[in-house]
């Protein structure tokens, strides 16, 4: 096996990019890799595409075309990236995306549902607390009606 990298590619400092047992890992045209990058055997990292630093990439996982991996960005092995995905920092993909597009969080989802659910987390004290003084009222409640029977 081997690597094959394209024309116009920038690599940074302690980059390490595995070659294939069998077959190439490739990096197209144009790719931009920021320092400290691990790109493992037998990944195809589509042209154009920005890898920021501390980004992982598993076995032969294939990035598509123009797609951005922010800061810190891991993915599993054997999947698929579709053209023009962005994944923002800290993200973990551990399934192909098929639809470019904006996705964050662990295991990454489209970026409108993980702010969703983000703000959800956020509020999650907030809900424990009306959860309690909601059974409260339904003790409170029930109470009353078994009295009058």
């Amino acid at each position: 096996g081997n690597v094959v990298i394209g024309d116009d590619v920038e690599i940074g400092a302690n980059v390490t990019i595995d070659r294939a047992a069998l077959g190439s890992t490739i990096i197209k045209q144009g790719v931009k890799i920021d320092n400290l990058v691990q790109i493992a055997h037998n990944v195809i990292v589509g042209e154009n595409t920005v890898l920021a630093s501390q980004v992982g990439i598993a076995g032969s996982t294939k990035v598509g075309k123009n797609c951005i991996l922010a800061g810190q960005v891991g993915v599993i092995g054997h999947i698929e990236l579709a053209d023009k995905t962005v994944l923002i920092a800290q993200s973990g993909v551990s399934k192909s995306i098929k639809k470019s597009g904006y996705y964050f969080g662990s295991p990454a989802k489209e970026l409108r549902k993980a702010k969703v659910i983000e703000a959800h987390i956020r509020n999650l004290p907030d809900y424990s607390d009306r959860i309690k003084q909601l059974e409260e009222e339904i003790k409170n409640l029930k109470e009353q009606v078994n009295s009058k029977t």
